[in-house]
């Protein structure tokens, strides 16, 4: 049934389930109407008989009969037998006579003759606890055939007539319940990767399709804003990788356009390799949030040792650095290259900005390690907090200051510690500058 689509599947199976409802019905009807017709016929038969015994006298152990006005018909026909002789018997067919005559001296007892549409009842009659002899009545059955007959034709139109509506219906309901899928369906396939403002747009949702649509485009929505998130991270990285790239080859093509002593020659060397040492670390640290971002399973590291192998090879220029080791061992629920690439940005930022000092502790609340990183430089703005997490975006201090950089550490630091059920945090304080990095606890 795949093949015939959901509408018309859901359809077949409507109208089978009411066409086997109503198959039930009729055959229930004309059932329990056959068992009241049967039941109607046998009682007129056992009424005609006790009106024919209330008509017999028992005399010296004979039956005699009442005159009485002639009820004779073929809707009233009766015989009465005693001791082996025809007290009554109508005028019929010698086939019905011979059957109703057979039936003397027998047991209570109902017959059919159904090629003469009748039926006979048979009944002893008795006096004074002794069976003196039979009646027998009969009574046509056509009528009762004939109710039936029209019954069960006027029942099996009434079903197809009920079955075709409901098909009718179901079919006008399933189409009009089912059209915003379709129409939702063939704006979808219109749309390309280009068109991510393009929505559904059915309004307030009132039922499960248009809640469907609703839900839909909130998905839209959100992979809409981070395809654009993702566009302009792109564009910033892009810009901020042009400006290394463009130094070493510069620096590489002065060098290279005539003969140099040897201190130039290191000098250059030197640019080159500050600038590739930054082109390094952007290109690591995008490498590193790809693979955390796209992996399913996060392994345990050491809080204390990763954060001291973040913080290895960041001292001097005259800041010093210190780690407070907590008081009990306290594990991460990320695995020790992940945590070490989170903290590196935080630790080389506030060591870049601090004046001469850089303190690093350690706690656990509830379910989550939280290292607080603090320096005693110019500290974050109120208004920079959320500002300098941006892709290519510095604060106020780096930009005037035109410190080394590519704006680009802080912001892949959150982007990895969000990919791990984590975040860091910018706290506003004239002390200095404040981060807070918080990452599951194992």
């Amino acid at each position: 049934m795949r093949p015939l689509g959901i509408r018309r599947r859901l359809l077949f199976a409507v109208v089978a389930v009411v066409a086997v409802a109503v198959a039930a019905l009729l055959v229930g009807f004309n059932f329990l109407l056959q068992s009241t017709l049967d039941k109607s016929s046998k009682d007129v038969l056992r009424s005609r008989a006790a009106e024919q015994v209330s008509l017999l006298r028992a005399t010296g152990g004979r039956l005699t009969l009442l005159d009485t006005p002639d009820v004779a018909g073929p809707d009233a026909s009766a015989w009465v037998f005693s001791d082996g002789s025809v007290l009554e018997h109508p005028r019929v067919r010698a086939a019905v006579d011979a059957a109703a005559r057979s039936l003397a001296g027998g047991p209570r007892r109902f017959v059919g003759l159904g090629d003469a549409d009748l039926r006979l009842y048979a009944a002893p009659i008795v006096f004074g606890g002794k069976r003196l002899g039979t009646v027998v009545v009969a009574a046509s059955i056509a009528p009762y055939e004939e109710t039936r007959r029209v019954a069960v034709v006027a029942s099996v139109v009434f079903g197809g007539l009920v079955l075709l509506l409901v098909a009718v219906a179901a079919r006008w309901l399933l189409a009009s319940s089912l059209r915003p899928v379709r129409r939702m369906t063939r704006q979808a396939a219109t749309w390309s990767e280009r068109d991510v403002d393009q929505r559904f747009a059915v309004g307030d949702p009132y039922d499960e399709l248009t809640e469907l649509a609703a839900t839909l485009d909130g998905l839209l929505d959100r992979l809409a804003a981070s395809l654009r998130h993702e566009q302009r991270f792109s564009a910033e990285l892009s810009h901020e990788l042009r400006t290394p790239i463009a130094r070493v080859l510069a620096e590489s093509e002065l060098a290279l356009r005539r003969e140099r002593p040897p201190e130039e020659y290191r000098e250059a060397l030197a640019i080159v390799h500050r600038n590739a040492e930054q082109l390094a670390k952007i290109v690591d640290a995008l490498v590193a949030a790809a693979r955390h971002e796209a992996a399913g399973v996060r392994g345990t590291a050491d809080a204390y040792s990763v954060v001291r192998e973040a913080s290895a090879g960041l001292g001097g220029d005259g800041v010093e650095l210190e780690i407070v080791d907590p008081d009990a061992s306290l594990r991460l629920g990320v695995d020790a290259d992940l945590a070490e690439r989170i903290l590196q940005p935080v630790l080389e930022n506030a060591r870049r900005y601090g004046s001469s000092r850089v303190s690093v502790s350690i706690e656990r609340r509830d379910s989550t390690v939280r290292y607080l990183v603090a320096d005693d430089g110019p500290g974050v703005g109120e208004d920079e907090r959320e500002r300098i997490f941006e892709p290519g975006v510095r604060g106020r201090v780096g930009e005037a200051g035109g410190l080394d950089g590519a704006g680009l550490g802080l912001s892949l630091a959150r982007r990895l510690a969000r990919s791990a059920s984590g975040d860091i945090e910018a706290l506003a304080d004239p002390a200095g500058g404040r981060f807070v990095i918080r990452l599951p606890a194992a």
